[in-house]
């Protein structure tokens, strides 16, 4: 199973983006899926999260403007980015988790803030 995530670009800060990640196939047996990010020089730190059961959870850091979104029977998962600031310059991952299997990891798509 390949994931696929797309959606990083370039934007001003204040600004907005939608990332999303794919699934190849569909994956059962899911406990959660998510989003990470790593910007350069520093370490790959947990965005945001959403349980099977559609419950969701977020960084301090991300809280009140990002808002994950997903859908289990197609595997997808979508990242809303709102008020974007320079900090939020990283590379961003989604991931799968599945019960009892190493997490899947999509390849990174990059974003970056600034003016």
């Amino acid at each position: 199973v390949q994931l696929q995530a797309s959606g990083g670009g370039l934007v001003q800060p204040g600004g907005s983006l939608r990332l999303s990640c794919i699934a190849s196939r569909s994956i059962f047996n899911i406990v959660r899926m998510g989003w990470y990010r790593q910007a350069p020089g520093k370490q790959r730190e947990l965005v945001a999260t959403m349980s099977g059961g559609g419950s969701t959870s977020y960084a301090d850091s991300v809280k009140g403007r990002f808002t994950i979104s997903g859908d289990n029977t197609k595997t997808t998962v979508s990242l809303q980015m709102n008020s974007l600031q320079p900090e939020d310059t990283a590379v961003y991952y989604c991931n799968v988790v599945k019960a009892g299997l190493p997490p899947y990891w999509g390849q990174g798509t990059l974003v970056t803030v600034s003016s």
